[in-house]
């Protein structure tokens, strides 16, 4: 039976690649598409196909009149949280696409979610490559004591920092061990140049022309450094598969999960 899915953000950058690919995809059908700047227009003629049948709305609230199973979101940073809990209270499992959500975030969507019975599926990038960056870093904190962050976007970003650096930030904290640099409230001068604490790992946020996406886990060990890092290409394409696999497995667990690599073994 085909999975119904609603995409939020549906003519942006990702959005609109995920939503050319929910409709090419046999088990997937695309039955609504939120996007302001293309509302009364349908999905299809937007991306310049013939007509998908699906007009596209303003708002979620118009989209979730339709019946549907899952709502992938990839809007704006500010409203990605109030999406999420608008589509868990009517009972959609819910993608997250967009980045900046905090921690504090995810437990208040995770509680909403579990409290409702609805699935919530996030990660900070859904770019297979990327995801197998996380699992090396995570894999190297084991064994390498210090470790910081660097996230690489465009001047444009308008979060700092990326889900990729703040999602790793996090996962990285849960399996470290202590660092042997100095402790930032210990440090003279400007102390804002050492990054910002997420977590128990420092990161830092590059914003500058000339950059698409990249993400780096930096470690250090006496006379020695590793680096894996993972950057981006100029198209979303990269993103799509790990969307749509986010799509068709959401709804196995009732409450939150995080990370792609949950769903690539």
């Amino acid at each position: 039976m085909s999975i119904r899915v609603i995409v939020v953000g549906a003519t942006g950058w990702t959005g609109g690649a995920v939503a050319r690919g929910v409709m090419d995809a046999g088990d997937l059908t695309l039955v609504g598409a939120v996007a302001r700047s293309a509302a009364g227009r349908d999905i299809g003629e937007v991306h310049g196909r013939a007509a998908a049948g699906v007009t596209v709305v303003a708002t979620l609230a118009e989209a979730l009149n339709t019946p549907a199973d899952v709502v992938v979101d990839y809007s704006k940073p500010h409203v990605v949280k109030g999406h999420a809990l608008e589509a868990i209270a009517a009972g959609r499992a819910f993608v997250v696409g967009a980045s900046g959500l905090t921690a504090d975030d995810f437990a208040e969507i995770d509680a909403a979610a579990r409290a409702k019975g609805v699935s919530v599926f996030a990660a900070g990038n859904y770019s297979i490559t990327a995801t197998l960056m996380a699992v090396f870093a995570l894999k190297a904190a084991k064994y390498v004591a210090d470790v910081e962050v660097i996230d690489y976007a465009s001047a444009s970003k308008p979060d700092t920092p990326s889900g990729t650096g703040r999602e790793l930030a996090e996962r990285l904290s849960a399996v470290r061990q202590a660092a042997t640099s100095k402790p930032v409230e210990e440090l003279g001068g400007a102390r804002e140049t050492r990054g910002a604490k997420i977590g128990a790992v420092q990161v830092h946020s590059v914003r500058m022309p000339g950059y698409i996406l990249s993400c780096e886990a930096l470690f250090g060990a006496p006379d020695e450094r590793l680096v894996i890092r993972h950057d981006a290409g100029s198209s979303a394409a990269p993103y799509v598969a790990g969307t749509l696999l986010a799509i068709r497995r959401v709804r196995e667990v009732v409450g939150l999960r995080r990370g792609l690599d949950q769903l690539l073994d």
